[in-house]
């Protein structure tokens, strides 16, 4: 039908205001449509509460009775800790289901618009796809891979440095693009970083309320939802009275797990994983926050261990900050990526570029 991409991108406009809030679930929208009137909207706003077509069921009342329900992710059919969504339209009597895609959740992964269907609704599937699927890629990731999807954050200055010889890094980039950083942290899982980072800038790695730059309602809803904050410190060489362990609970992967009852009594965990000369084997570190939930991963670490995670394949995304100044020849480098011949560079594809207050940001994938 005509109208079934315009309020497709209604719904999907309706889910990504859950953006900092529906971990470990995706972002849903729900539109319901009669006689070409919208007139039901909802959105998951967080874990534990009614999904975004009980919402929108719940606006529409008996006019979803015949009505066409938009949803940008395939009704569940599961109960977990709500009831089934495809039980509730069943309920309501839609006479349509229109889906942006398919539930990757094993749970579900088509039981619930089979059960749609069976229910003699008209289903269909696959309308703004790509969209949908670009909203809950950590979603997705963590569903087919067991392992989340991670975004390096990275700022740096026109000639590729990330800081003074000396260590000394703020303030590369200004206000603005600070303030993007924050809502990266807002929206994911976990952020990450090193040892090096910590000790050189004593990183708190927290959201600030008043940097973010959002409404009320989402503002809100960020900071009652923080990301789990995890330092990776194969030698355990950041003390427990640095920041950024007063600025709340933690997790430290760690190669030693001899200290870990003195974490824990400082309100913190420290996870033991193998690692080789001290570093910690990523890789398994990823698996171990995938099987917690995490679905999107920030790392804001130094060159080493954002170098390592580009080394070793895991990178998704990059999003780098280019402030417009040099730091010069002595200063450190954006990667630690060593590297002999041209043919051995990384290539990447340049999927956006824009100003972000005097600065410019450039998310990047990598091109295989």
């Amino acid at each position: 039908m005509s109208g079934d991409h315009g309020f497709m991108a209604r719904a999907l406009q309706l889910a990504r205001k859950g953006l900092y809030s529906t971990h470990p679930n995706p972002r849903v929208g729900c539109v319901v449509v009669r006689d070409g009137q919208i007139v039901g909207e909802g959105w998951h706003v967080r874990a534990g509460e009614p999904h975004a077509e009980v919402h929108a069921l719940r606006q529409a009342g008996a006019q979803a009775c015949g009505a066409t329900a938009y949803v940008t992710l395939e009704p569940c059919s599961h109960h977990g800790r709500t009831p089934p969504c495809a039980d509730a339209l069943i309920k309501a009597g839609v006479a349509r289901v229109v889906a942006a895609m398919q539930d990757p959740n094993p749970q579900v992964a088509g039981d619930g618009l089979a059960r749609l269907q069976q229910a003699g609704i008209a289903v269909h599937s696959g309308v703004l796809e790509a969209e949908a699927r670009a909203l809950n890629a950590g979603f997705i990731k963590r569903m087919e891979q067991g392992l989340p999807f991670v975004r390096v954050k990275l700022a740096m200055s026109l000639d590729g440095r990330t800081a003074m010889a000396s260590g000394e890094s703020q303030w590369i980039t200004g206000p603005a693009a600070r303030a993007a950083v924050q809502r990266l942290r807002a929206r994911s899982s976990v952020v990450l970083s090193g040892a090096d980072t910590l000790l050189a800038d004593n990183a708190r790695l927290t959201v600030r309320p008043d940097e973010l730059g959002l409404d009320a309602e989402l503002t809100a809803l960020a900071v009652n939802r923080p990301a789990l904050r995890v330092l990776v410190d194969g030698r355990l060489r950041v003390p427990l009275t640095a920041p950024f362990f007063q600025a709340g609970a933690a997790l430290v992967a760690s190669c030693a797990a001899t200290a870990r009852e003195r974490y824990r009594a400082a309100g913190h965990e420290l996870l033991a994983l193998p690692g080789d000369g001290g570093h910690v084997d990523l890789r398994q570190l990823l698996a171990e926050l995938a099987a917690r939930g995490a679905n999107e991963v920030l790392v804001e670490a130094g060159p080493r261990l954002a170098g390592a995670f580009a080394q070793q394949g895991l990178v998704d995304e990059y999003q780098l900050f280019v402030a417009p100044k040099f730091l010069g020849s002595e200063a450190r480098p954006l990667l630690e990526l060593p590297l002999a011949r041209m043919a051995e560079a990384p290539a990447l594809k340049i999927v956006e570029m824009r100003a972000v207050g005097d600065d410019w940001r450039i998310i990047a994938l990598p091109a295989d």
